[in-house]
């Protein structure tokens, strides 16, 4: 587990901006001790230990990139088309071997390795073959459609940096170079739970008062997109004895502590006070909208954050604090969310201050244009407005008001997995 001092985020403000809770996060977090050597097949979505440098040069021969006739440039007439008698065939998988390129063509196909002589490729469709010679067309570029060796990765370059969390297209060239196993971190382990009476599992029937927890099952599919191993300890009760020895038994095998709900400021909000009984609680409000009330702070080294009850706050603040910190503890290189300018057509006020997200949807007006239209309801419960939007605009701290035909930045949800 991770160990982290009392205070390692520590925070003098009141209501922190979300710039200062990365910050902190990206300073004071080390990543998790623990790493171990996966198969290339179970490799997608870990995270890369160490830099991987490349045993071998990628492609680690000259090859063809087409099928065709392999030359000497030297032996193509400057001027008109060139006749040169055809010697050899080379497939892919074939040897060169003992070939030369000088004053004939060689057949080759996709993937053939070159003779040392040869130095470009005329494509079949472009040459006309006639018994054992072709004629070769004027004004083809030396080197033309020819693969040099280590022309893609050369020999010891870094392959997969530290910190790359491995993605298909990363197992493919750790493949093409020989990788039969990949040393990677080892899985974030954390501790999951909700707070509320009012709450009780999906498939249970509804008693007066009640409604259905939709927060874990939220954090859990996030927490698995990260790759993190869950332990879902249910729903616990608004009864602060009962949280303050459940976070502190949790501490004692996790790297992280998520909750959702109980950290407001309201007579049956206890989370804040059950953190602080066995632990510390390093910030509580954050400048961001929906979710002021993110709490974030240690127990027993073990890292905690305490998001708010309602669904799209959880949402929200997921993606824009504990993905972050997901990222430091599991030791991942994370890009900040870069926001794709549109044009907004709806209009809105904010406080100045504080950074908001709305829900938007894009669609195409008429003069072309690709713009966000704002969801009609955009309460912090209200689950539709994320099941029927695509994105987030983000409407940063000194936006005051927003009005049809401003730029906003608009953060499609696909990119913040």
């Amino acid at each position: 587990m991770a160990q982290l001092t009392d205070d390692c985020f520590a925070f003098g403000g009141e209501l922190m901006p979300v710039d200062a809770a990365l910050a902190l996060i990206a300073e004071r977090i080390a990543p998790v001790a623990g790493i171990e050597d996966v198969p290339l097949a179970q490799a997608d979505g870990r995270v890369v230990a160490a830099d991987i440098r490349s045993p071998m040069a990628l492609p680690p021969f000259d090859n063809s990139a087409v099928d065709g006739y392999a030359v000497r440039h030297a032996d193509l007439a400057r001027d008109g088309p060139t006749d040169l008698p055809l010697r050899g065939r080379v497939a892919a998988g074939g040897s060169a071997a003992g070939l030369s390129a000088r004053g004939v063509a060689v057949r080759v196909f996709t993937g053939a390795p070159l003779h040392a002589d040869a130095d470009t490729i005329f494509m079949q469709e472009d040459v006309k073959a006639k018994g054992e010679r072709v004629t070769l067309p004027s004004g083809l570029r030396r080197g033309a459609n020819l693969r040099r060796a280590g022309e893609d990765v050369a020999l010891d370059a870094v392959l997969l940096p530290a910190g790359r969390r491995l993605r298909p297209q990363d197992v493919a060239i750790a493949a093409s170079v020989g990788l039969e196993a990949i040393a990677v971190r080892r899985r974030l382990k954390v501790a999951l739970f909700s707070t509320g009476d009012e709450l009780i599992e999906p498939g249970t029937a509804l008693r007066s008062g009640a409604i259905h927890d939709s927060n874990r099952p939220l954090l859990a599919a996030m927490l698995r997109r990260f790759g993190a191993d869950i332990s879902d300890l249910g729903i616990l009760r608004d009864d602060r004895s009962e949280l303050t020895w459940r976070l502190a038994a949790a501490a004692v095998d996790h790297d992280l502590i998520l909750t959702s709900g109980g950290v407001s400021t309201g007579d049956e909000d206890h989370v804040k006070s059950a953190v602080e009984a066995v632990g510390k609680l390093v910030f509580w409000r954050l400048g961001i909208k929906p979710g002021r009330p993110v709490a974030m702070g240690v127990i027993d080294g073990t890292a905690f954050a305490g998001l708010p009850g309602n669904p799209v706050a959880v949402f929200v603040t997921f993606c824009h604090v504990v993905r972050p910190l997901l990222a430091r503890l599991s030791g991942m290189r994370l890009d900040p969310l870069e926001a794709v300018p549109v044009r907004s057509a709806f209009s809105c006020r904010k406080k100045p201050g504080r950074r908001e997200y709305a829900r938007v949807s894009l669609r195409r007006a008429p003069d072309g244009v690709v713009e966000a239209v704002k969801h009609p309801r955009e309460g912090a419960g209200i689950l539709t407005s994320l099941t029927e939007t695509d994105g987030l605009a983000e409407l940063a701290e000194q936006v005051r008001s927003v009005e049809p035909g401003d730029v906003v930045g608009f953060l499609p949800y696909a990119s913040m997995w």
